[in-house]
C-alpha cells in the first residue's frame, strides 16, 4: 500500500518511516508546514528534511512557504485552539495531495511527538479522511521519539527547539527567560 506521510521535520520522520516500512507500506513524504516561522527556519527545516529523505530513498514532495495560508486559517493565538487549527490545515492539505496523487492512505509524523495532542490529531485525521475519501492511518509513534532524536543528533541532523509557529517560538523564549531568571537551564 502506498502512504503519504505528512512530515514536520527530519527528526520526526525517522521512527514513523521505520515502522511504516516494517508494516509493508511504500512511504512518500509530504512537507507542508505553513506554520513555520521565520522563513529562514522554514528553509532550514525543509532542506534538512530533503537531505534526510534523499539518504533514505524516500520520495519527497514539498509545498512552498505559505505564511498567508497559515495566518488566514489559524486565527487563534493561544494553544491548544491554535494547534487544532494548525493540525487541521496541514492534514487537509496532506489528504488533498494524497487523493490527487492516488495514495490509499495518509498519516502524519506529528504522531511521534510527545508534545502534541495525538488524540486530537487522530480525530482531525479521521474527519479529514472521511471528507477526502482517503484512509487515515493512525499510529502512536511516541515510543520511538527519544530514540529517533538521539539518532538524528548522532547523524548531525538539525533538531529544532520549538514547534514551528511564531507563537510557539515566543512561548519557548518566554519559558527560557523565566527559567534563566530562576537559575534553570532547559537546553
Amino acid at each position: 500500500m502506498k502512504i503519504l506521510l505528512h512530515v514536520c521535520c527530519a527528526p520526526c520522520l525517522i521512527y514513523p518511516l521505520e515502522v511504516l516500512r516494517q508494516e509493508g507500506f511504500s512511504v512518500e513524504a509530504y512537507f507542508y508546514n505553513p506554520n513555520i516561522y521565520p522563513e529562514e527556519e522554514f528553509i532550514k527545516r525543509k532542506q534538512v528534511f530533503l537531505d534526510f529523505a534523499d539518504t533514505q530513498g524516500v520520495p519527497a514532495h514539498v509545498a512552498g512557504y505559505a505564511p498567508l495560508e497559515y495566518a488566514t486559517a489559524v486565527t487563534e493565538k493561544e494553544s491548544p485552539r491554535r494547534c487544532l487549527q494548525c493540525w487541521d490545515i496541514r492534514l487537509i492539505a496532506t489528504a488533498s495531495f494524497a487523493k490527487e496523487n492516488n495514495f490509499t492512505h495518509f498519516s502524519t509524523a506529528l504522531l511521534v511527538s510527545p508534545y502534541q495532542d495525538i488524540e486530537a490529531i487522530h480525530t482531525i485525521g479521521e474527519a479529514v479522511a472521511q471528507k477526502y475519501g482517503v484512509g487515515f492511518l493512525y499510529r502512536d509513534f511516541r515510543p520511538g521519539f527519544r530514540e529517533a532524536h538521539a539518532k538524528a543528533r548522532a547523524m548531525g541532523i538539525y533538531c529544532q527547539k520549538y514547534c514551528g509557529c511564531k507563537c510557539s517560538l515566543e512561548e519557548r523564549n518566554s519559558a527560557l527567560l523565566k527559567n534563566k531568571k530562576r537559575g534553570l537551564c532547559l537546553y
